[in-house]
């Protein structure tokens, strides 16, 4: 499975989600009609999506068995994702941002700052979003602080000191 977003909030009163993605585009989700929809560790369940479409800087969605506002409150938090197997063919270099969510990130001194917990779209950029010993860091996603994204090994080397 890849984790493509989570379930942000309630949308509305007639049982419709906020769905925050973690893709590169805010409609990749759009592409998929059955989701899985469950919690990192599990239990997972598949779903067939009702509707789904833009709204602002996320997607909102009406899935089955949520009728209220009630019932889409409880699915909060919940993730979502797809089969790897769905997904596009990637090149040797290429990988998912859901790819870099846990990876360790380790700055150029070999200090490690902590583990990609979300990636954030700002508008002008995708910013890292790094727990570490000292709570929250953001890394934007530019190349002047990513030096390199190595998913094989599980980590990404950046330009960045722990205190910035």
């Amino acid at each position: 499975m890849v984790i493509m977003g989570r379930v942000a909030a309630a949308h509305g009163i007639r049982g419709w989600v906020k769905i925050q993605p973690y893709t590169e585009y805010l409609d990749s989700l759009l592409d998929y009609r059955t989701w899985w929809i469950g919690h990192e560790q599990g239990p997972w369940r598949e779903i067939s999506v009702e509707q789904c479409e833009l709204h602002n800087k996320t997607l909102v969605a009406q899935l089955p068995d949520c009728p209220d506002r009630n019932a889409a409150e409880r699915l909060k938090g919940l993730l979502i994702a797809v089969p790897r197997s769905s997904l596009p063919e990637q090149a040797g270099d290429e990988y998912y941002w859901s790819d870099l969510i846990g990876l360790a990130v380790v700055n150029e001194a070999g200090v490690t700052l902590g583990t990609v917990a979300n990636l954030l779209e700002t508008g002008a950029n995708q910013v890292l979003s790094v727990q570490g010993d000292s709570g929250e860091m953001l890394i934007p996603f530019v190349t002047s602080a990513i030096k390199q994204v190595d998913v094989k090994n599980k980590t990404i080397r950046v330009d960045w000191a722990w205190d910035y």
